[in-house]
């Protein structure tokens, strides 16, 4: 069995990491997955969270827009609609977008709306919850 797993993260503009890691915890659709070296392969829908791996003693911290991920024994690939590490979030900008999806929630006026700003909340508090771990 592998001491470490490789750990990528693409989306469709970039490979947004490439790191051979200790341990990998994302946030799964039903609930959230830890994978370790040597893990029985699967595939899975992501939801909109906080991923994070370790490597060594330091723990980092990726914001994640949804997406799916492939557990593989050596490897984890998450091919993410969008994903952001704690260090690149710009937090004025993720308050700022809480703030205007709050006020949509508020304003909405059918399912549509109101689900399309939800979307949008749980996007922005995802990134800020990651960017104080910074």
């Amino acid at each position: 069995m592998a001491e470490k797993i490789l750990l990528d993260i693409v989306t469709p503009e970039k490979r947004v990491l490439s790191e051979t890691v200790d341990i990998v915890v994302a946030p799964g659709e039903d609930g959230e997955f830890g994978a370790l070296p040597g893990h029985i392969p699967f595939l899975c829908k992501l939801k909109v969270g906080e991923l994070r791996f370790r490597i060594g003693a330091s723990s980092r911290h990726v914001a994640i827009m949804g997406g799916y991920a492939e557990v593989l024994p050596d490897r984890v690939t998450i091919l993410a609609t969008a994903a952001e590490e704690a260090a690149g979030i710009d937090v004025m900008r993720a308050k700022a977008a809480r703030e205007r999806a709050e006020r949509r929630l508020a304003d909405a006026r059918d399912t549509l709306e109101f689900a399309s700003a939800q979307a949008a909340l749980q996007r922005a508090i995802a990134r800020l919850k990651v960017a104080e771990k910074q």
